[in-house]
């Protein structure tokens, strides 16, 4: 530690995974003057030892730390090498003085119950964001994170618990992926469950011992997320269904019949399914299957079909370029459903243009910068449909804190009575550059001009 400088040594096993770690501390209270050079480390060092992902955000590093009344703690990476350290009052200096606050509001114990909290309080940090003026999709994306990171722990908590149980460990190594919005980083304030697992390839003669300790993690995973605050998915699009429970190679297979069938149900599977991202495990098993699904979808006939499923989500625009209005029945009439009728439009039709080009990126932004970066979207078309996906995505999030704040159900609708003349003018602006893209897309993939 003299030698090099430093204030903490991680100690590791033969495998090089770490097992515990000696501070400067350490040295003070139990080495100086009170024990012989000779003494094994394993005497004086802190274990066992709490670690952090080198992909986890900043926010959970430093409440971790703080709870623990942690100075040090090793960064691992998803294979639990380690790969570097943070100090606590580094951390700190990093972040923002309103961060420490939010950290505040978000940090509680890494139980259902306190997850409960963290989801609630998310709701209060969307809202300092929105009053300093940052920007949408970079609230969605922290939302996101919160969400996935929580959806992680609670696989880990599932799956300790099930390991001290009759269950034992897991039987085979295993991914958790979640789908739609939350694969996207595209999150609102309360998005429903849409996860899967995806598991190591074993023998079909073990399929019968198996399956069953992973139908009981899906289960209780779900049913913590339910608790926690993300409601179970009315599609039954979740871990427990057998559909999206599977081994690499069924999840192959599957995807395969998928985009070689292209009817109306298996459409629609996919649709929900190609905006994955994992959030538990190694996540070796998650890239194979986006390299898969990256270019198997990139058939022509499943691209086709999967459009003219698409078509019937078409943005609220009318002739003389007037806004479409909710007609049904019910408190929402006469509003716009700017999720329905505004990002989905955008969303499916740049999906089906990345899956075209094999891009294998799951962000709506990210698809159109890439697209635009391989000359496959114009200048124009990334300027007006970025900025159409930015600005739909800050007028839903500021009506889900207003439905929320007003005690009303959190939903998709906005009233254009809330909206001013120029935010009116900047959706119509945005509506026509998606109309015309959807447009284009489809005389690309079917031919038809009109």
């Amino acid at each position: 530690m003299r030698n090099v400088k430093a204030d903490s040594v991680v100690i590791v096993d033969a495998t090089g995974a770490p097992v515990a770690i000696i501070t400067e501390q350490d040295v003070v209270r139990k080495l100086a003057f009170r024990t012989s050079g000779d003494t094994p480390v394993d005497k004086i060092m802190t274990a066992p030892l709490q670690t952090i992902r080198d992909d986890d955000l900043l926010y959970h590093a430093i409440a971790k730390m703080r709870r623990g009344r942690l100075r040090h703690m090793p960064v691992v990476d998803a294979h639990g090498g380690v790969v570097g350290g943070l100090q606590l009052h580094n951390a700190l200096a990093m972040a923002a003085q309103q961060m420490v606050s939010q950290i505040e509001i978000l940090t509680h114990s890494e139980t259902v119950d306190g997850m409960k909290h963290t989801k609630q309080a998310q709701v209060e940090v969307a809202k300092q964001l929105c009053r300093d003026a940052v920007p949408a999709p970079e609230i969605q994306a922290l939302l996101s994170r919160i969400n996935n990171d929580m959806c992680r722990r609670i696989v880990e908590l599932c799956v300790r618990r099930m390991t001290d149980s009759e269950w034992g460990p897991p039987p085979v190594d295993f991914d958790v992926i979640v789908m739609g919005s939350g694969g996207r980083g595209e999150s609102y304030l309360y998005p429903d469950q849409d996860n899967g697992f995806v598991l190591a390839d074993y023998p079909d003669a073990l399929h019968a011992e198996i399956d069953p300790w992973f139908i009981q993690l899906a289960e209780r995973m779900t049913a913590a997320l339910n608790q926690v605050g993300f409601e179970y998915c009315k599609g039954n699009v979740m871990a427990t269904n057998p559909l999206w429970r599977k081994t690499i190679s069924q999840w192959r297979e599957q995807i395969g019949r998928w985009v070689g069938k292209g009817s109306g149900t298996v459409l629609r599977l996919a649709d929900i399914f190609f905006d994955f991202v994992p959030v538990y495990g190694a996540g070796e098993l998650t890239a194979d299957l986006r390299a898969y699904v990256t270019e198997a979808a990139r058939r022509p006939f499943f691209l086709r079909e999967m459009y003219k499923l698409d078509e019937e989500h078409e943005v609220a625009l009318g002739p003389f370029n007037r806004l479409l209005l909710d007609k049904l029945e019910g408190p929402n009439k006469g509003k716009l459903n700017l999720k329905l009728t505004g990002t989905l439009p955008l969303v499916g039709a740049v999906r089906i243009a990345a899956l075209a080009r094999g891009i294998a990126e799951p962000s709506t932004l990210k698809r159109i910068s890439e697209l635009h970066e391989r000359a496959k979207m114009t200048d124009d078309e990334q300027d007006y449909l970025s900025g159409a996906y930015r600005h739909i995505a800050n007028l839903l999030l500021r009506q889900q804190l207003r439905d929320f704040g007003a005690g009303n159900a959190v939903g998709n609708h906005v009233s254009i009575d809330m909206l001013s003349k120029r935010e009116r003018d900047m959706l119509i602006d945005g509506f026509k550059a998606i109309k015309h893209y959807r447009s284009r897309l489809r005389s690309e993939l079917t031919g038809q001009v009109f």
